[in-house]
């Protein structure tokens, strides 16, 4: 198949090129740089580069393309994240919205029959069962920065589930650990976890889903193979509270057990919501993925991912 990979040269866009291609299919890569672009090219695809809020010059890239299949994986977050400042997801709230908007209008243009799109696992409720599956809701009233990333979210997602003759899936992916992300070797969490800045916070009961970028790649080609339309967690097969992997994250990057903090002081040092992360957060279930996308991650366990990650 033709593949259309929006944001080709982000964290996951970078190992999903050449998994593709391996896989048979002919990619063009979207990128805004022109010195990314090269990088590529060099994973054996076309380079795009194109401003997907440029409506016009990103409807001719996708129908240059003659894409059958488009695949959302543009993101702008920082390299560190800090719920307290009311803008860090602007620049990412925008491309889940109007940029959905353009990619969807272009994937339209050229025929595609099937539209992949990036969301994420950790925005379920903070209520009843500890895992959640995709027919959970998502938060609806989460104050501040991320009450403003789950609203784009929730019109991201409906835009694509609805999307017209075409079949949209939405792969809502844990949290991104291994090269470029910021959990991986040269990433902000681990570089907190060394300088003892990676408190768990209280009984550390909120519950983390990861997954290794490898892997989302993986069910990323096969979401793009098969499926049916709907939504998808994108998850490794062990949710765990923040009790148990901040400190096996600690022994792996080789730094001392982690402290632990009161919530009140938690709220007053990284703001309310990182403290009801730490605190309320839900894991979710990839069982319908692996059932239905008929993939399986080969780092099953951050237990595992972590320590070769870092070995």
């Amino acid at each position: 198949m033709r593949v259309f990979v929006a944001g080709a040269s982000g964290a996951i866009g970078r190992p999903l090129v050449p998994k593709l291609v391996a896989a048979g299919h002919e990619v063009t890569g979207s990128t805004r740089s022109e010195s990314r672009a090269e990088a590529v090219r060099q994973a054996g695809a076309r380079a795009a580069v194109v401003d997907v809020f440029d409506a016009d010059a990103l409807r001719a890239a996708v129908e240059e393309a003659r894409a059958d299949v488009v695949v959302h994986e543009l993101t702008a977050l920082p390299e560190r994240l800090d719920f307290r400042q009311k803008d860090v997801y602007a620049p990412t709230n925008r491309l889940r919205t109007e940029g959905t908007r353009n990619l969807l209008g272009a994937a339209r243009a050229a025929g595609a029959r099937r539209f992949i799109c990036q969301s994420i696992a950790f925005a379920y409720r903070n209520d009843g069962s500890r895992v959640k599956s995709e027919a959970d809701p998502l938060l609806d009233d989460a104050p501040g920065a991320f009450g403003g990333g789950v609203r784009a979210l929730n019109e991201m997602e409906a835009m694509v589930l609805v999307a017209d003759g075409m079949d949209g899936l939405v792969l809502r992916y844990g949290f991104f650990y291994g090269p470029g992300t910021h959990y991986g070797a040269d990433g902000a969490m681990v570089a907190d976890v060394r300088r003892r800045r990676l408190p768990i916070v209280g009984k550390g009961a909120g519950v983390f889903s990861f997954i290794h970028v490898d892997d989302a790649a993986d069910a990323t080609v096969a979401a793009v193979e098969r499926g049916a339309p709907g939504v998808y967690n994108v998850t490794d097969d062990e949710p765990a509270p923040m009790s148990e992997w901040v400190p096996v994250l600690a022994e792996a990057a080789g730094a001392k057990r982690p402290m632990r903090v009161p919530v009140w002081l938690a709220k007053l040092m990284g703001g309310k919501q990182a403290a009801t992360f730490s605190a309320e957060l839900r894991g979710a279930s990839n069982e319908k993925a692996k059932r239905e996308l008929e993939w399986q991650p080969a780092h099953p366990t951050w237990r595992i991912g972590f320590a070769q990650m870092l070995s």
